[in-house]
């Protein structure tokens, strides 16, 4: 499983960002990065009172944990 994983900031308040993810069961990495870009446009079409301020695909391991 590939995950684009990106930050969204609130165009308002652009201190007040969230981390957000997209999960994928049938694209490779390189797929993930070469079709990131539009999916996110995508995304924020649907979301526009956000920005998105960073992203990468990564892979996805379930029960992961951030430290």
């Amino acid at each position: 499983m590939i995950e684009l994983l990106f930050v969204a900031c609130l165009s308002t308040a652009p201190d007040q960002c969230q981390q957000r993810s997209l999960l994928y069961t049938d694209l490779t990495p390189m797929a993930c990065l070469m079709g990131a870009q539009p999916e996110l446009a995508r995304w924020v079409e649907t979301h526009p009172s956000y920005r998105v301020t960073g992203w990468r695909c990564r892979s996805h391991m379930p029960g992961e944990k951030t430290i």
